[in-house]
């Protein structure tokens, strides 16, 4: 099957202008639909992939529809001055960059669409109509699917029903019925949604529903529609489009096999479209396997290949092993690859019957220590190290290079896993895992040749990644890989090795309190209920709240009824169940998801400590997260999160320590907003929810403190007078004249805030305190996805500069910890474990270094703290 995508070009083009309003080049020429425009050429393959395209046109001027009805969108107000700009620039892109379109004079967009589907009536034709107009609805058929670039969705004659509850065919009826004030259609006055559908569902047509008006039961109703039938006869046929349209062949409408935005070069430079001019630079199209995958068996030809590198020599390496858990893998083999033509296969520890001889590890050891003696290139290279240190004991190169870290520099929030980046960059479908390794089986039972072909690609596809982001990446983004995010690797490294001590018996005696304190609650419940049931099962919970207790319910689920926090929390006032609930939920998600794992790892190690697994390009922020136990989130509020952190210790002799970064977020919020008051309270060194008090109310007491603290940090994560009002349980308008206040007594902030989001619209990105970049694609976006960016925005860069800090920290103390460890990093804060006679010393020394990383216009203030276990850290 084939498919065919049409653009609803001009619908497409307003969007556009609207959600990128503001923004101008250099010149002061506004810019935002040219820019939306651009970057949804760039995404065209990515989103639209078809055989052919189309973008279909508005004529400009007036239709066939107004000699139907005058009126017909004459209520539409002249379109703004700065779109009617930009509009001939967007259509002069379409037509260089060699794209297929159609303007008819007299004819809307609407009846190219028509007549290009009436025209292309082949029954292995799909066609993809992308549009955001209800109208365009009754073209779909068994070939013709609706799809909504705001909601990414694609709609079929179920979609459509679900949507608006009618069906295709019954569309020109609904808006003969209800008209469309977009387009001034009149339809019958008083019949809204509701009564057009009731009146399709029972007459089907507006036709069949004339011939029967007497049947209409609702005499208001049937009044109605007996004043207003002409009005819905000349709805209809203004609804109704025109499909008699010649049409240009589908062969002059082929996608385009290359970037279409090469043709266009100038314009980019013009609108100050650096990214895309960089992206075209690299752009590498690959058609088919252009290398040649070689087994290497024979230890004299591995030593020959090898023997004559150098620290110059750039070379690809990847290993292959029995886990994707560094910690417990064994080596199976590895491979490497110096250019682009041929990449190599070492197998080490295959074991399948009748495998032929291998490379002993003695000579494997050689070849790596061979290639770490070069500049070796990797994709998540921390793997790599720790599979070599933990076979072989071979520290890391001194010169290196991770291209998933690369990937992730160049754009925070899209995959940079190895499958998804070929695809990406190069349209390239890398060869699967699943489809080599056999369920339930390891690498180790791959057969040679077929692991030589897929491993000499990972290394071969490595270092075509780096190649292109050396060229990809601007010169301020590889200087931060390779003095900073780069030397981390190590760091985190360090981290995962360390691990943290579990005593194992006080988490035994945890456990085995908290399954008396579940049964005990679990009794409780079904008392108060009067109804045994499975507390876990979210469907039988919402049926003994809602069904048997009668509690209001608010939200619905597809499976029933929620139960979710928000939900309950609600609830806790009507009925005591609901604190009980909650109480279990809490206990039970404790013991299940922390304590009970915890505990199996910590019975795993002689040393009775556990390892987590550090994601150095986890978030799109740049903070870190951690997997396999994700120790960053083991719980620190609640009754039953204490107990728990106690049984974290230091091992005999040690202490732990913890130091953090006070209110980090908010001293960066002075820092970039320069704000006098602001700033000045932090460098008087006042409790700032204190002080914001005091600006907001006149003093500063429990409650109002709690309110400044509230927008304080709210408006960090873009919190607007909808959230501060339900965080607060206060009404709406008493939210707005706090935030009011609190910008009057702060009053470089609201300005700077709303700077953030305005760069994020002109440039497609925020960079944080480092420059690192994180980006959005405003052009694409629905009205609430423009809110959330929105927001995302102002948030990654206090969060982002946040973890930008503490990221260089831990690079400067990575050199002087000695004896000392470092444990884990939870966001703002370092835990080490120290010998008990230096805590102190060394505690102040990693303060000093914390607090002193960065300049800012305001002091970086650093809490630390020592204690024999976790709970007591604070």
């Amino acid at each position: 099957m084939k498919t065919l995508t049409i653009i609803d070009t001009f619908g497409f083009f307003f969007r556009l202008y609207y959600a990128m309003s503001g923004l101008k080049n250099k010149d002061g020429k506004p810019s935002g639909m040219i820019h939306g425009f651009a970057n949804f050429i760039a995404n065209l393959k990515q989103e639209f992939h078809s055989d052919y395209i189309v973008f279909a046109l508005d004529s400009g001027g007036k239709t066939f529809r107004n000699d139907i009805d005058p009126n017909y969108k004459a209520n539409r107000s002249e379109a703004p001055k700065e779109l009617k700009e930009q509009l001939p620039i967007c259509i002069d892109m379409i037509e260089r960059m060699g794209l297929c379109s159609l303007r008819v004079e007299g004819y809307e967009a609407d009846d190219i669409i028509a007549s290009f589907i009436k025209n292309n009536p082949q029954d292995d034709l799909l066609i993809k109509v992308v549009t955001h107009d209800k109208d365009l609805y009754q073209l779909i058929n068994d070939r013709v699917s609706i799809y909504s670039p705001a909601k990414k969705e694609l709609y079929d004659r179920d979609g459509c029903y679900e949507k608006y509850g009618i069906y295709p065919e019954q569309v020109r009826d609904f808006l003969a019925l209800t008209g469309d004030s977009a387009d001034n259609i009149p339809g019958v006055k008083g019949i809204g949604d509701k009564g057009a559908k009731k009146l399709l569902d029972e007459f089907g047509t507006i036709e069949n529903l004339y011939e029967n008006l007497n049947q209409v039961r609702n005499e208001r109703t049937k009044n109605l529609l007996f004043e207003g039938k002409e009005s819905a006869f000349i709805s209809k046929r203004l609804a109704s489009l025109y499909d008699g349209l010649k049409t240009p062949d589908l062969q002059n409408a082929k996608f385009p096999q290359h970037n279409p935005l090469i043709n266009i070069q100038d314009i980019l430079k013009e609108y100050s479209l650096n990214r895309l001019l960089a992206n075209l630079r690299s752009d590498e199209p690959v058609k088919e396997l252009s290398f040649e995958p070689v087994l290497i068996t024979d230890e004299y030809e591995l030593e020959r290949i090898l023997g004559g590198i150098s620290s110059d020599t750039l070379i690809a390496f990847d290993t292959e092993t029995t886990s994707i858990e560094a910690r417990e893998a064994k080596i199976v083999g590895f491979s490497f690859c110096f250019n682009e033509q041929k990449s190599y296969y070492v197998p080490i520890n295959h074991s399948y019957l009748g495998v032929p001889n291998m490379v002993s590890y003695k000579v494997a050891a050689w070849a790596i220590e061979q290639i770490f003696s070069a500049f070796v290139i990797g994709q998540n290279l921390k793997y790599d190290f720790k599979i070599i240190l933990n076979n072989f004991g071979i520290k890391p190169p001194k010169n290196y290079a991770d291209t998933m870290i690369m990937a992730w520099l160049d754009n925070p929030s899209t995959s940079v896993g190895m499958d998804a980046l070929a695809k990406k960059l190069y349209d390239y479908d890398t060869i699967k895992f699943e489809s080599v390794v056999k369920k339930g089986e390891t690498f180790a039972s791959v057969e040679l040749e077929s692991a030589a072909k897929y491993a000499a690609e990972d290394a071969w596809i490595t270092l075509r990644f780096y190649n292109s982001f050396c060229k990809k990446l601007e010169p301020n983004m590889l200087k931060i890989a390779k003095e900073i995010e780069f030397d981390f690797i190590l760091t985190l490294l360090d981290m995962e090795d360390n691990g943290i001590k579990v005593n194992q018996s006080k988490l035994r005696e945890l456990i085995d309190k908290n399954n008396i304190q579940l049964e005990s609650l679990k009794v409780q419940i079904y008392e108060l209920c009067g109804i045994k049931f499975n507390i876990n099962s979210t469907k039988q919970l919402g049926e003994v709240l809602f069904d048997e207790l009668k509690l209001p319910s608010k939200k619905k689920t597809k499976t029933g009824y929620s139960t979710d926090e928000s939900v309950l929390s609600e609830l806790v006032e009507l009925h005591p169940c609901v604190a009980k609930i909650l109480e279990y939920r809490e206990l039970y998600k404790l013991q299940s998801t922390y304590c009970e794992p915890i505990l199996n790892l910590a019975q795993k190690d002689a040393d009775s400590r556990v390892y987590t697994s550090f994601i150095h390009t986890g978030t799109a922020t740049g903070r870190l997260a951690s997997k396999n136990p994700n120790l960053q989130n083991i719980p620190a509020r609640g009754s039953y999160a204490k107990p728990f952190r106690a049984v974290f210790e230091a091992k005999d002799g040690y202490s732990l320590l913890s130091l953090d970064y006070s209110q980090i977020e908010l001293r960066l919020l002075a820092h970039f907003s320069k704000d006098v008051a602001l700033v000045e309270a932090f460098k008087s060194g006042k409790d700032i929810h204190a002080q914001s008090a005091i600006n907001i109310f006149g003093e500063s007491n429990k409650q109002n403190r709690a309110i400044a603290k509230s927008i304080n940090f709210g408006l960090i994560y873009g919190m607007g007078v909808n959230k501060l009002s339900a965080n607060l349980d206060i009404d709406k308008k008493a939210a707005k004249e706090y935030i009011t206040r609190y910008f009057n007594a702060f009053s470089s902030v609201q300005d700077y805030l709303q700077s953030i989001k305005d760069s994020a619209k002109r440039d497609g990105f925020v960079e944080t305190l480092l420059s690192r970049r994180r980006y959005f694609d405003f052009s694409n976006a629905s009205a609430m996805q423009i809110a959330m960016y929105e927001r995302e925005a102002v948030n990654s860069k206090f969060q982002g500069s946040a973890a930008d800090i503490i990221k260089l920290a831990m690079l400067k103390i990575r050199p002087m910890l000695g004896d000392a460890k470092m444990l884990l990093q939870i966001h703002d804060e370092l835990i080490f474990e120290v010998s008990d006679d230096m805590a102190q010393e060394f505690g102040a020394q990693v303060a000093n270094v914390m607090s002193s990383v960065v300049n800012l216009n305001v002091p970086l203030v650093v809490n630390y703290n020592i204690a024999k276990n976790w709970a007591n850290l604070k």
